[in-house]
């Protein structure tokens, strides 16, 4: 049964006046909070919280004269799921369940983020830790308003992933988690041509979604040389996009494998809409299982943003079969995204926990250490950073232009997970604290045929 739909939270509202909240009851609940609060924060908040109780606290506008997000305690479960999971992962999971809602839509929720990172930034709040006193008073608060007991219960929308780290059983629940959501799901989010969900290729900041994937895809064909009659591994090949654009533009024969079985369907269902059941086909297949026997190497390997999903650990085996699944002289080109160093190797709480988890990102220079290591040469490298922003925007267009069917589809909390989720990785990459690049290899033993000087 679809979950009842309930648009008030992505509502744009008016702007809040400052006769409607000034001088608001000090006994009310946001008012208590904001003075538990203080020491916690290093000041002010720097947001207009309105409470359950209909109470506010806060500035209403900065200094100048902008009105400030408007943050909104729906239910005292806001306040208990930050208790229990303080900072990223208890906000995450109050917004997912609309405990919290950040009025104004998905501009505004930008804006909160922009300005909670800035104030930590600019008060030194990461590592801080507050005094005793401060902790007291915050739990007799907390006492108070009686949010003190046992946690509110996850969200449905988080992960819920048992085994071993990677281990074959537990990759399988971590990417059926995202991408078996269904298909039609992702068609209304991502390009409708291609299905492509990784970053795509921007000439400028005003092409097309489509014309930005559509280029990306062409730029990876390009600098694996493929011509046709030679033979393409796709590892983690997504919804089919790079498979099937090869396979088209480029007459290549194309195997693609993903351990998602929702995207082998769809990808084998558009290779026959398209007629290209001839050239590209799709298997349910590890991508440990992907190593062709010896003699029938590829002439091509290509993974696009596959490569966060398989593990520190387990790196060192997926670089060594894409060195052993393509021939001597063969060109293989990993997309992959990554973290500045001394940075959250992963995606960060609400990531892990609600999205991908699991995932492992390291500095570029890391990442082509590890490549190299299973006996694969770089070439060229790549960054694409800024790219991914232009990717996002696109996306984020097409959810809010497609918003309640997407929300009849898939329910409320799945669509608030998905505005975090782009909202927070849009800034990710803006901000320099992710970054996405082209490493484009070669195995040696044999001519790779790279042109003196790179056309792109």
């Amino acid at each position: 049964m679809k979950p009842a739909r309930h648009a008030e939270p992505h509502r744009r509202v008016a702007r809040v006046s400052a006769d409607k909240y000034d001088a608001p009851p000090a006994d009310g609940v946001a008012a208590r909070l904001e003075q538990a609060l203080r020491p916690f924060i290093g000041g002010d908040l720097p947001v207009r919280l309105i409470a359950w109780d209909g109470s506010a606290a806060g500035p209403l506008r900065d200094g100048g004269g902008t009105d400030l997000p408007v943050v909104e305690l729906r239910s005292p479960d806001a306040l208990r799921r930050l208790l229990w999971h303080p900072g990223e992962l208890g906000a995450a999971q109050a917004y997912v369940t609309g405990d919290l809602v950040v009025r104004g839509g998905l501009a505004e929720l930008d804006r909160a983020l922009t300005l909670a990172f800035a104030v930590a930034e600019e008060r030194g709040l990461s590592g801080r830790r507050p005094s005793p006193s401060a902790v007291v008073t915050a739990l007799r608060t907390a006492a108070g308003l009686d949010l003190l007991g046992r946690p509110p219960a996850p969200p449905a929308s988080q992960a819920r992933i048992r085994g071993r780290l990677h281990s074959r059983r537990r990759d399988h629940a971590s990417i059926s988690h995202h991408y078996d959501t269904t298909a039609d799901f992702y068609s209304l989010i991502l390009d409708p041509v291609a299905m492509a969900y990784s970053c795509g290729y921007h000439a400028s900041a005003e092409v097309s979604l489509v014309e930005a994937q559509h280029a990306k895809l062409d730029l990876v064909c390009r600098k694996l040389g493929l011509e046709p009659g030679m033979r393409l591994l796709d590892v983690g090949c997504g919804w089919g996009s790079m498979a099937l654009h090869a396979a088209e533009h480029f007459g290549v024969e194309v195997t693609g494998v993903t351990i998602a079985a929702e995207q082998q369907r769809f990808a084998t269902d558009a290779a026959r809409r398209r007629g290209l059941s001839d050239l590209a086909t799709f298997e349910v297949r590890d991508y440990r299982d992907a190593v062709p026997a010896a003699g029938e190497e590829y002439d091509a390997v290509v993974s696009l943003e596959m490569g966060e999903h398989v593990g520190e650990r387990n790196y060192v085996t997926y670089a060594q079969v894409l060195h052993d699944a393509v021939r001597p002289g063969g060109r293989v080109l990993v997309q992959q995204m990554s973290r500045p160093a001394g940075n959250h190797p992963g995606g960060g709480p609400f990531i892990e926990s609600f999205i991908a988890p699991d995932m492992h990102m390291r500095p570029v220079g890391a990442t082509v250490d590890l490549l190299e290591g299973s006996g694969l040469e770089a070439r060229d490298v790549h960054a694409m950073r800024e790219h991914y922003v232009l990717t996002v925007a696109g996306w984020i267009e097409r959810f809010e232009a497609n918003r309640a069917e997407i929300t009849d589809l898939v329910g409320e909390e799945l669509v608030r997970v998905w505005e975090l989720y782009l909202v927070g990785g849009s800034r990710a990459f803006r901000d320099g604290r992710m970054g996405v690049d082209q490493v484009l290899l070669v195995r040696p033993g044999a001519d790779h045929g790279l042109p003196w000087q790179r056309e792109w």
